[in-house]
């Protein structure tokens, strides 16, 4: 008896230790609840990027169409580098699923011609398939205008890029996003200039804020092509810093913006779409940053 009445003093002593510890918000090792311990404990978790999405689909403009790759003035979306089924190419959508997957689980609903304010509509398309990622090329038609006065406002660009997403977002907010930077267009002159049959077609009208005028160099010149550079960065920083608040976005890092292209990825019905080659070279890095362990 002597030996229960023991046990019991011991263990009532040992409750009333932990509920003065507990009252003090420390545990039964010394260590505050309020804590590092307690915080990671209520934290959400960061979601898992999967590196191998079942399905995809496409939103953006007349590069993700496949615009002028095989014929002139026409879309071509079997080279696209998202969805498009040619082995040259080798799409993200290929890559991913395989050709079998990417016929069946793949979906293009880029408009030629689009700006970043019809994204919003493209998603509204591209939710209807509960994709589990969605690639988004966006931006070029924004600054390739009649003039830099009409290039589409960075303060707009960002509204518009977001409604987009909070469009994907209201139906599937699991669903994964790549985010293509918008291609360097200075770039894209200073290759193309040097083809005389490109600089005759870009007088038809194509991109003339950028390619406009193409052999001129004077002050008024640079200074036209200097807006609009700068107005892509800023694009591609609304791009990075939209898809930076949303936890399953990824963008590219400017690495499309970066990618010192050549004639040989340039279409050559208008030296400015991509052509085949170049649509590889964009599936290349679209699945580079979607199958990276880390952002």
């Amino acid at each position: 008896m002597r030996k229960r009445s023991h046990r019991l003093r011991a263990a009532h002593a040992v409750v009333a230790v932990t509920a003065v510890l507990a009252a003090a918000g420390c545990d039964t090792v010394g260590r505050g609840t309020s804590g590092d311990t307690g915080a990671r404990a209520s934290a959400s978790p960061t979601p898992q990027w999967d590196t191998s999405p079942d399905s995809v689909a496409a939103v953006g403009d007349s590069i993700t169409r496949g615009f002028d790759a095989c014929a002139v003035l026409t879309d071509c979306p079997e080279v696209s580098w998202a969805t498009g089924s040619d082995a040259a190419v080798n799409s993200l959508a290929v890559r991913l699923l395989g050709v079998a997957g990417a016929s069946q689980h793949s979906w293009n609903h880029a408009v030629t011609g689009a700006r970043m304010r019809d994204l919003k509509a493209q998603m509204d398309k591209a939710v209807v398939h509960r994709p589990e990622l969605v690639a988004v090329m966006a931006g070029a038609n924004d600054a390739c205008r009649a003039s830099t006065a009409e290039m589409t406002s960075v303060a707009d660009f960002r509204t518009q890029f977001q409604d987009a997403m909070n469009t994907l977002r209201q139906t599937l907010p699991k669903t994964q996003v790549y985010v293509s930077s918008v291609p360097n267009l200075k770039r894209l002159w200073s290759e193309g200039r040097t083809n005389p049959l490109g600089k005759q077609i870009w007088k038809l009208g194509i991109c003339p804020s950028m390619l406009g005028d193409a052999d001129a160099l004077d002050r008024a010149a640079t200074a036209r092509r200097e807006t609009v550079q700068a107005r892509v960065v800023a694009y591609n920083k609304v791009l990075a810093d939209v898809c930076a608040k949303d936890r399953r976005c990824r963008f590219d890092h400017d690495a499309v913006f970066d990618y010192r292209f050549g004639s040989q990825q340039l279409s050559h019905w208008d030296w400015f779409h991509p052509s085949r080659n170049g649509q590889a070279r964009l599936a290349e890095i679209a699945y580079r940053t979607v199958t990276a362990r880390t952002p």
